[in-house]
């Protein structure tokens, strides 16, 4: 009889160590990573992540509560970098089609040049001939000025000479405005290619 009393006693004690709180308080039960197990009224921080039991005031499962291990994700986010990948996408597509022609157009960096020179060649004698006619009309205002400084007193100009006046400094605002415009388009023809030499000689190495 005594044994058997002491056997009780040691399977009470074993059940108590592997029971290690009130069963009514343990709804929760997980084994972490590193081999231990917790158990908790509400779900243990070290079970975030794991396999997480349920379970009732008799030790019994009730539940099993399987991680997914995927964090949530905010749709406005997901749709961002979606876009952006399709964006880059469409970049590099872009730039590999821009290699391919320029590989394409030109066989030598004094390819580039020579295309250069012939592109600039109809700006930089437009803007050649607009400074011409602009040194003829400086010209001709300075002798409109004085023709018109030989009026004094109560002299008044006549008509004629006060239009061609307005007329001159009409036009050589007109043209002014147009040689701005000209070396513009040359400054952009410029820019453009020193960027297929820049981009033809890293393509090529040479």
């Amino acid at each position: 009889m005594f044994q058997n009393i002491a056997i009780g006693a040691a399977v009470a004690a074993l059940a108590a160590a592997a029971w290690p709180l009130d069963a009514g308080a343990q709804t929760y039960r997980c084994t972490s990573k590193d081999g231990k197990v917790y158990y908790g009224q509400t779900i243990p921080n070290q079970c975030i992540g794991q396999l997480v039991e349920q379970i009732n005031s008799q030790g019994l499962v009730i539940k099993r509560i399987v991680p997914t291990n995927t964090p949530l994700e905010d749709p406005a986010a997901k749709e961002a970098e979606e876009k952006k990948k399709q964006e880059d996408a469409a970049r590099a597509k872009d730039e590999e089609r821009r290699d391919n022609a320029l590989l394409a157009t030109y066989t030598s960096v004094k390819d580039v040049d020579d295309a250069r020179a012939r592109a600039l060649s109809e700006p930089t004698a437009r803007v050649g001939e607009i400074e011409a006619r602009i040194a003829e009309l400086k010209k001709k205002q300075e002798d409109l000025a004085k023709q018109r400084a030989t009026y004094t007193g109560s002299r008044v100009p006549p008509l004629s000479l006060t239009d061609q006046i307005q007329n001159v400094d009409s036009e050589l605002r007109l043209q002014t405005e147009l040689a701005a415009s000209k070396r513009h388009e040359i400054d952009g023809i410029n820019a453009r290619y020193d960027e297929d030499k820049k981009r033809y000689i890293r393509l090529t190495g040479r």
